[in-house]
Order: structure tokens, then sequence, then C-alpha cells
């Protein structure tokens, strides 16, 4: 999965796979987490979204299935 490096405090680069509608979040601190399940639009909200880390944590966080990658 390709990710790309985005403007944030805590997060460091996102990646998503529309084939599987997963979402990759690399966070600064080297920890990387894959959100199964987040349909293209969510991810394309959080690519525009003002804060990455406010909408991760408003939108993303408690929403969807995820693992530790």
């Amino acid at each position: 999965m390709i990710r790309t490096t985005v403007n944030s405090s805590n997060v460091a680069e996102v990646g998503y796979e529309a084939a599987t509608m997963t979402l990759e979040v690399a966070f600064c601190n080297g920890t990387v987490y894959q959100y199964f399940d987040v349909p293209e639009a969510v991810y394309k909200e959080l690519m525009r979204a003002e804060s990455i880390g406010k909408f991760l944590n408003a939108h993303i966080k408690n929403s969807y299935r995820y693992a530790k990658a």
C-alpha cells in the first residue's frame, strides 16, 4: 500500500486501498494501524480535513475494526 505524507503533528502518513477498503495510518511515533471496511468517501474526507488527527479521532478510531500493523 502506498502511503502519502500528511501535515499533522501526530500522523505521519496515510494510505488507502480501495479494493479492500483498508485505511492505513502511520503515526509519528512509528506505530501503524490498519482500519478495515472504511468507505473511500471517508478516506477522501480524512485527506481534506483541516486536522487529520481530529478527524481520525472523531470519525474513524471508534467506528471501524482495526489492527496494529
